[in-house]
């Protein structure tokens, strides 16, 4: 097939990943063309040049160390700079004469242009509704032409109301990059990795690491500076380490030490790829139990507590971490198998490309 892949414009499909969307669209988009596809992924100009990469927009002004595209006076803010792009592209993508297309964007013009477009797509919802992308949707099903897919049973419950029984394929990850650490570092510590954001809830990790009186190790990026500068930086001590972002062997042994990693969602989680992650390493789970975390995580493999107790979550803490290391990396290899997630998607797009008709909900 002749396959577009639309990635999502904040930041570069490059590693190291700024977070789990980048991750996806790297893998899948590397998955495809080792299958044989004709892929096109049209992304920000600076993502791996090892993809095959259509540029259509300037990473000139993107920061890599913070994340942040520099505002500059003779250009657009991001979020203008963004709507162009995608614009530009639905106007001018039937011309790759693609067998389908595959939306990732997370961005409302893809999906209120394609009733323009002869080329099928399937747009992949990796987020909770958000007011622009939920405008865009409620929209088009008054004359359906896309055709939808998440990637939890979680995450359907969240769109229920847009789209009745959008079907769900699992996230994966690459599981050969991912040793699994039988016994844990000498040193006692936890984790805690992904972007510092209010939404990841690093504030409530560092509280329940210190009740549990265990050093926290974070990996990650700041991708909120007021969060960080209000709500994190006065919980700093000796106990908690910033090692910024991680390449992924740093990463893979950093949580493969680790006694037990901390996974604190603050919204509806729609899926978490550092749970995968976690466990590919043989590392117990201790986290809170939203969104998609309680279809993810098994007693065999991790604690869950209520949002947003702390003490609950100190105590699970030390529950997890006298979890069996090996069982939890079987039930990652089982659980979590990335040929299994494309192959899944490879069908699903064969299925929208050849499909003549567009029903009301998405392909089951």
């Amino acid at each position: 097939m002749r396959i577009g892949i639309i990635a999502h414009l904040k930041h570069p499909i490059i590693a190291p990943f700024a977070g789990g969307l980048e991750v996806f669209t790297h893998q899948i988009t590397k998955a495809f063309v080792e299958r044989g596809h004709e892929v096109y992924l049209f992304a920000s100009s600076s993502s791996d040049s090892l993809l095959p990469v259509i540029s259509i927009l300037s990473d000139q002004d993107y920061d890599s160390h913070t994340g942040i595209r520099m505002k500059r006076r003779d250009l657009p803010s991001e979020y203008i700079a963004e709507h162009h792009a995608y614009f530009r592209l639905m106007k001018e993508i039937d011309s790759y004469n693609l067998d389908v297309i595959f939306n990732n964007s997370l961005h409302y013009i893809p999906i209120t242009m394609a009733n323009v477009l002869k080329t099928p797509m399937l747009t992949a919802l990796h987020t909770p509704p958000f007011y622009e992308l939920g405008l865009a949707i409620r929209a088009e099903r008054s004359s359906p032409k896309v055709n939808y897919v998440t990637i939890s049973a979680q995450s359907a419950i969240n769109w229920e109301d847009y789209i009745p029984n959008c079907q769900v394929i699992p996230n994966g990850i690459s599981l050969q990059k991912w040793e699994t650490y039988v016994e844990p570092s000498v040193e006692k510590y936890a984790v805690w990795f992904g972007r510092i954001h209010p939404d990841k809830g690093l504030h409530l990790a560092i509280e329940a690491a210190t009740l549990a009186g265990i050093k926290l190790k974070v990996a990650g990026r700041v991708a909120d500076q007021r969060y960080f500068e209000e709500r994190i930086t006065p919980l700093l001590n000796e106990n908690v380490s910033l090692l910024g972002l991680q390449e992924q062997p740093q990463l893979n042994q950093l949580i493969g030490g680790a006694r037990v990693c901390l996974v604190t969602p603050c919204w509806q989680e729609p899926f978490g790829l550092v749970l995968a992650e976690a466990m590919a390493c043989g590392t117990p789970v201790a986290g809170f139990n939203m969104g998609a975390l309680p279809e993810l995580i098994s007693k065999e493999v991790g604690v869950l507590v209520d949002y947003p107790d702390c003490q609950a979550l100190a105590q699970a803490i030390d529950k997890a971490m006298k979890l069996d290391r090996k069982t939890i990396g079987n039930y990652a290899r089982e659980k979590f198998d990335l040929n299994l997630m494309v192959e899944q998607y490879e069908q699903l797009l064969t299925t929208v490309a050849t499909k003549t008709q567009h029903s009301n909900y998405a392909i089951s």
